[in-house]
């Protein structure tokens, strides 16, 4: 399996990066970083400059068709950068379309609602993203993860960085590298 990792060039929080990364590499599958810019992508802990990623390939020059699996990381920057990039956007949506299964953890259902994906979805997010949720037409629930099916695509979401072992656990089950 491929599966895509969608961040901004910049504000992406680093551990709801590198923890879901790595749990779908040990499983022997290939992640890449897809970003809008070609270079680098700076990561942030909190507010605070973490480290730099390097890109695989940008949402201009890769099809959602490459990949088996979509991951949103969060961080607040990333996904409110992500949803006011159409081609990102687009990226995102194509995923839904195609029914293959997605992960967003924290800030990342921003970009989903810009998406259109959401009406309809029970999720979960950072607590402050639960208006613009439940004004999107998402039922929000307050949990560490939520899977969702009622669409073509499951849907797995996570309200933040503590609740990355759920999320990871969820995450690697919906796109079948690990047992129900």
């Amino acid at each position: 399996m491929r599966i895509a990792f969608l961040t901004a060039h910049e504000g992406v929080e680093q551990v709801e990066l590198t923890e879901p990364w790595e749990a779908v590499a040990a499983t022997g599958e290939t992640p890449q970083l897809i970003s809008t810019r070609r270079g680098e992508v700076q990561a942030f802990r909190h507010l605070d400059k973490a480290d730099t990623f390097p890109v695989d390939g940008t949402v201009a020059e890769t099809s959602p068709d490459e990949f088996d699996a979509l991951v949103l990381p969060g961080g607040v920057a990333n996904p409110d950068a992500l949803r006011v990039d159409r081609q990102a956007v687009a990226f995102v949506r194509s995923f839904f379309d195609a029914g293959k299964p997605v992960a967003a953890i924290c800030h990342a259902p921003w970009t989903l609602i810009e998406a259109d994906v959401v009406a309809d979805r029970t999720m979960t997010s950072w607590p402050s993203l639960r208006t613009d949720l439940t004004n999107a037409g998402a039922h929000w629930v307050d949990e560490p993860v939520q899977v969702c099916r009622a669409g073509r695509s499951t849907l797995v979401t996570s309200r933040k960085p503590d609740d990355l072992p759920h999320f990871d656990e969820a995450m690697l089950r919906e796109f079948g590298k690990v047992a129900a």
